[in-house]
């Protein structure tokens, strides 16, 4: 058993990798090793001989094993120190040139829209994206005759049979939140819902997903002319002109009144748009006061407060700033169109410092 001890233990010793001590393990506790085959030999003993190489075989045993154990922890502890050494990274080293990611369109426009909203002291609102039917229209003055409450349109939850509950959609418009916020705050207040909104419609200029961003402000003497300057100063701010002309077209929408379609002075020279100069004029987004039934539904006054609202396509404007031809595009998932029109992670946009590249 000395020769057993002295002949493994050396072995052990000058293993040079994990494979080979494994060998040795084999070989000498294994269920065929040499210790194993020695084990045996102990029923041909007699009883005073077994007394003695018994504990000294489990002994040889133990010290093997203990020996493994130790070898392959230091083998180890000899792996990582080499890859330590081989795989280092010096962090004082510039940064590399090449972008690996970038930002989408769409998330670089929701934060230059809310860079620019903050400075007029607007807060960000959020709500679900699956609402009742009652905060996504009834709330909102839509009557259950209207063309957008019908399936060929909205996007409705199935309920199973005998289900009482209020129907539920994919929102159609960010509005919804604008009723939670008036719910859980009240009067006064000054918000923009930005969001994902879903509705039935699929073509170069829709999708069946798409986001928004409207605007709510309430007061005791807000007005229209309040409502025009804000436009004026975003529009200004998000194209960075330093002047633009606005157009308000009367319109109608259930959830204000009056309403009216704002449009932007504009030219196309060679496909490129250019804001506040030519003799076009470009609509972008919808507006108007409040209508009181949505103040009621808010659980505000309207005989003490009143308010403007208006609301846009982010993706719309995104296209008209920079140059994106299809609204598909934006979800596709596509490197190449992403690298193309992406922007830097680090491209936070702000007034002081500039909201794009």
């Amino acid at each position: 058993m000395d020769d057993l001890k002295s002949k493994y233990l050396t072995q052990i010793a000058d293993a040079a990798d994990e494979a080979v001590l494994e060998d040795i393990r084999i070989a000498a506790v294994g269920k065929k090793g040499e210790v194993a085959l020695k084990m045996r030999e102990l029923g041909k003993m007699t009883a005073e001989e077994r007394q003695v190489a018994g504990p000294a075989l489990n002994a040889l045993k133990s010290e093997i094993n203990s020996a493994l154990a130790a070898k392959k922890a230091a083998l180890a502890d000899a792996a990582l120190d080499e890859r330590l050494r081989s795989e280092w990274l010096d962090v004082t080293l510039p940064t590399r040139t090449q972008r690996r990611g970038t930002i989408h369109p769409i998330s670089q426009v929701s934060e230059e829209v809310t860079a620019i909203f903050a400075e007029m002291g607007f807060s960000v609102a959020e709500g679900p994206r699956i609402d009742t039917d009652w905060y996504n229209f009834d709330a909102l003055n839509i009557p259950g005759h209207h063309p957008a409450r019908a399936e060929m349109d909205t996007f409705y939850m199935h309920r199973a049979e005998g289900d009482n509950r209020p129907p539920h959609v994919l929102r159609t418009h960010t509005s919804p939140v604008q009723i939670r916020s008036m719910e859980a705050t009240g009067a006064p207040t000054r918000i923009i819902c930005p969001g994902g909104v879903y509705r039935a419609d699929y073509d170069q200029t829709h999708t069946p997903m798409f986001h928004q961003v409207e605007g709510l402000a309430i007061d005791k003497d807000i007005s229209m002319a309040n409502l025009k300057w804000v436009l004026e100063e975003f529009v200004k701010s998000y194209f960075e002109v330093d002047g633009v002309d606005l157009r308000f077209r009367a319109s109608h929408f259930p959830f204000t009144e009056p309403s009216a379609e704002v449009d932007i002075r504009c030219s196309w020279e060679g496909g490129t748009l250019k804001v506040g100069e030519g003799d076009d004029w470009l609509e972008i987004l919808g507006s108007g006061m409040v209508h009181p039934k949505v103040l009621e539904a808010g659980g505000i006054d309207p005989a003490e407060w009143q308010g403007f609202a208006f609301g846009m396509g982010i993706d719309r404007i995104a296209m008209l700033k920079y140059g994106v031809p299809d609204l598909r595009a934006f979800f596709d998932s596509d490197l190449r169109w992403l690298r193309h029109y992406g922007f830097a992670a680090l491209d936070v946009p702000t007034l002081h410092g500039g909201l794009s590249r």
